[in-house]
């Protein structure tokens, strides 16, 4: 994926029992983070910012989805936990983040382990791939992506 490319059409699980299909999402601004894995701590306050700036994306009408290869039980249980009022999609094949390329290889105690950089992407309300964030680091990124969708 790079920018000026369509959202892809990609159905996955989702919290809420739910299916949700990318491409389907058209018509309004769509935000995609990727995060490593629910419940550790910067995962949580990335949710945690997404959470408690909710109202804000909800006046420009943007949806927000969070995206780990955790399965949609321990999303449920992290959604609940934290009250996170988006869904988080289920990826655990690795099909969304290998199609946006966040997979990278990581040192993890001293060991090279395969797992998600946390990234961030912002679709238009025409479903186009507008702003990418990669490497991302939580302190004052939701505002970011705030400030880009009022580009928009």
């Amino acid at each position: 994926m790079k920018i000026g490319d369509p959202l892809p059409h990609i159905t996955l699980p989702a919290t809420g029992n739910k299916m949700i299909t990318l491409s389907a999402q058209v018509g309004q601004p769509l935000v995609l983070y990727f995060y490593p894995r629910d419940d550790t701590p910067g995962c949580t306050q990335e949710g945690q910012d997404f959470r408690d700036n909710y109202n804000a994306f909800q006046a420009t009408h943007t949806l927000i989805f969070g995206v780990s290869r955790d399965s949609v039980k321990q999303h449920e249980q992290f959604k609940t936990k934290y009250q996170f009022p988006f869904d988080l999609l289920a990826d655990e094949n690795e099909q969304l983040c290998q199609l946006f390329e966040v997979i990278k290889l990581k040192n993890q105690f001293g060991k090279s382990v395969s797992g998600i950089e946390r990234s961030t992407f912002l679709f238009d309300q025409a479903g186009i791939l507008r702003y990418e964030w990669r490497q991302v680091k939580v302190a004052g990124h939701v505002q970011a992506v705030l400030e880009a969708i009022d580009k928009l």
